[in-house]
């Protein structure tokens, strides 16, 4: 007998709040809700933004991901080691050192893009740069079309959607992540987890499983961009839970293709970096919640690392609503160390506190608001230093996803409060303003020398920028013909240097920096010592080292030749020799040291070694003939000159020149 049917009982639906009273938008005009027309004119908009950047070079770190990068370089062919490694490898190129910063990087789909461009376009960074901005502005048009269909029911959702794309694609504080070609990885994870809310909302709506395989695809590769695509595991279902008729646990579980997915990536990012997490380094340059105590440093003490945290999520607010001055370097001490009696951080606790509780007090409203609060507060903490040490105190680059949160609470807030025509009026001119100064900032990032030398000025206490100015002029000195000139180029790459080692004395590229500067200066003292506590902070690295044996013996050279101090010189060429024995310059130099002190068997000796290191110099041989003639043997001395002469002719008048 067949059993009786049963009809499944409905779930009820949850009643979608109306429109707040003062809000009605029936006379919105037609234009605004032509969702066609408006993604291509918000991703034209977004595009006309950042034409200008589309003839910069490579800036800043673009030379971690593709200049100095040997995977990216390597085009198509260096694919399976970008896979295969850290992000960070193929640009350290020694195994060990791309974990210099905690936890390790894995982010290989952006190095994928950059290969691919590398293999069919080579290093024309035009190619790199008109692919960030098409991203860009595609990302522009999925913020757009997913907040549609995220408020879709709600009478004021095209306009709500609309005002808040457009003050996102306008934020000038988006200028390193479109105008610098690294930013990629930012706006591919964004684009992806957008994605990844859009096609769920669908799978929720439809129940079609499509929707939910797309999900689950877009947000794998938002998580191969970056890591803070994270997030949205928790902003999915908020999302569903806010905007749809779904109860807490319907909600999880349609977004479990998106759990499912960020699963898998943390499986494989784990096994790609063998599951190494480790503590923040001791190294301020990779580790901000650092100080100096008595001759070491030490971490900050709890409470001054939550209040220096507290103040920088305060500055994340501030520039989102008063982006100026903006700056791509915020490393230590651009931020200083805090503590709670400091009134920014009191005034920051304030607003988060604040944020906190009228977003959760009013939580069952289930309004775009406070929605947006909760995804700019979820998408924040992740590069916070809360969650994880991020290597730094803050970066613009940082409120990329964040401020999609901020841009739709605001669009919210304008269109409660006042009726369309003066929503409009007021999201535009923000619009207009910030994408005037959008327009000023993005040629800052044409070169690095560009770059350096405008936001030096921002971030006068950052140790990073002053060496990176510092670095920019001892290598145009390099080139300099005019002396003059080049003399004071070395001298300001001596400053720059310098305060950067005022910030952060144990700064190894500052000291290398100011060290060669003053080899030019000939302050050979100076730079000895510089060049030797770089030796002292890089133990395995040969450079320091080598660059210390250069400097004492042309220290040396100068001590002896025009200061007349032979003890000086001996000390100085000495202490080169027994760095570098195998130099046959330094071996010639403590020769005529020697000569000249009339101590010639001493010299023969040093003169001997120079030949035996460098046999086809005539100089050398010259040099030894001179030598034996001076020892008594002049048969020796005269088939040393006579060989000399016979490997370089004009020997005998650079020595009579002598």
């Amino acid at each position: 007998m067949a059993k009786p049917s049963r009809k499944p009982t409905p779930t009820p639906k949850r009643p979608v709040p109306p429109t707040p009273a003062g809000t009605a938008l029936t006379a919105l005009p037609a234009f605004f809700t032509n969702i066609r027309l408006q993604s291509l004119l918000l991703f034209g908009f977004a595009f006309l933004l950042y034409a200008n950047t589309l003839t910069h070079g490579f800036v800043q770190d673009d030379a971690i991901v593709i200049t100095d990068n040997m995977f990216t370089k390597q085009g198509i062919k260096g694919i399976p080691g970008i896979l295969g490694k850290d992000t960070f490898f193929g640009f350290f190129k020694v195994e060990g050192k791309e974990t210099l910063v905690s936890g390790g990087r894995y982010r290989p789909l952006t190095l994928v893009l950059f290969a691919t461009l590398y293999e069919v376009a080579g290093g024309n960074p035009l190619v790199f740069h008109l692919i960030t901005v098409l991203l860009f502005a595609l990302t522009g048009v999925a913020l757009y079309r997913t907040l549609l269909l995220l408020l879709q029911g709600r009478q004021q959702a095209p306009l709500v959607a609309w005002i808040a794309t457009l003050l996102f694609v306008a934020h000038p504080i988006h200028t390193e992540v479109a105008a610098n070609i690294k930013g990629c990885d930012e706006v591919v994870t964004l684009l992806g987890s957008l994605g990844a809310l859009y096609f769920t909302l669908k799978y929720f709506d439809t129940k079609r499983l499509a929707w939910a395989a797309a999900a689950a695809a877009v947000f794998f590769f938002a998580c191969l961009s970056k890591e803070n695509a994270a997030t949205f595991v928790v902003v999915t279902p908020l999302a569903l839970w806010f905007f749809r008729p779904a109860s807490a646990g319907q909600s999880i579980r349609a977004s479990l293709p998106v759990w499912g997915a960020f699963l898998v990536f943390f499986l494989i990012r784990g096994s790609i970096l063998h599951w190494k997490f480790g503590a923040a380094p001791m190294e301020l340059m990779n580790n901000p919640f650092l100080k100096i105590q008595g001759d070491h440093w030490v971490a900050f003490g709890f409470g001054e690392k939550l209040a220096t945290i507290v103040f920088t999520l305060g500055k994340y607010i501030q520039l989102l609503f008063v982006p100026y001055p903006l700056t791509h370097d915020y490393y230590p001490r651009y931020i200083g160390l805090k503590s709670f009696a400091d009134a920014g951080v009191l005034l920051s606790l304030a607003a988060y506190g604040f944020l906190v509780w009228y977003a959760l007090s009013g939580i069952v409203r289930r309004d775009p608001v406070r929605f947006g609060i909760l995804f700019f507060l979820l998408t924040i903490s992740i590069v916070s230093n809360l969650v994880f040490p991020v290597g730094t105190n803050m970066g613009e680059r940082f409120a990329f996803m964040p401020s999609a949160g901020f841009c739709l609470a605001v669009a919210a807030l304008l269109v409660r409060g006042a009726n369309w025509r003066a929503a409009l009026g007021i999201a535009g001119a923000g619009a207009l303003l910030f994408s005037v100064m959008t327009l000023l900032r993005n040629p800052v990032w044409v070169s690095n020398e560009s770059l350096f030398f405008t936001d030096v000025k921002t971030s006068v206490n950052s140790a990073k920028i002053n060496n990176a100015c510092g670095g920019v002029l001892f290598e145009k000195a390099q080139k300099e013909k005019d002396t003059a000139k080049q003399q004071d180029m070395f001298r300001q790459s001596f400053n720059y240097a310098n305060q950067a080692l005022k910030i952060y004395p144990n700064y190894k590229d500052a000291l290398l920096t100011r060290a060669g500067s003053q080899f030019y200066l000939k302050n050979f003292d100076g730079s000895v010592a510089d060049y030797r506590a770089a030796a002292q902070l890089a133990a395995g690295d040969p450079k320091p080292r080598n660059y210390l044996a250069l400097a004492l013996r042309e220290g040396g050279k100068y001590y002896g030749e025009q200061k007349g101090d032979l003890v000086k010189a001996m000390k100085f060429l000495a202490e080169a020799w027994q760095i570098n024995p195998k130099d046959a310059e330094t071996a010639r130099l403590l020769g005529v040291a020697n000569g000249v002190q009339n101590k010639h068997a001493e010299a023969l000796q040093w003169f001997s070694k120079a030949v035996e290191l460098a046999p086809d110099n005539a100089s050398y041989l010259f040099d030894l003939g001179t030598a034996y003639f001076l020892t008594g043997d002049p048969v020796k001395g005269e088939a040393c000159r006579r060989k000399a002469v016979e490997l370089d002719p004009k020997v005998l008048e650079e020595k009579g020149k002598r």
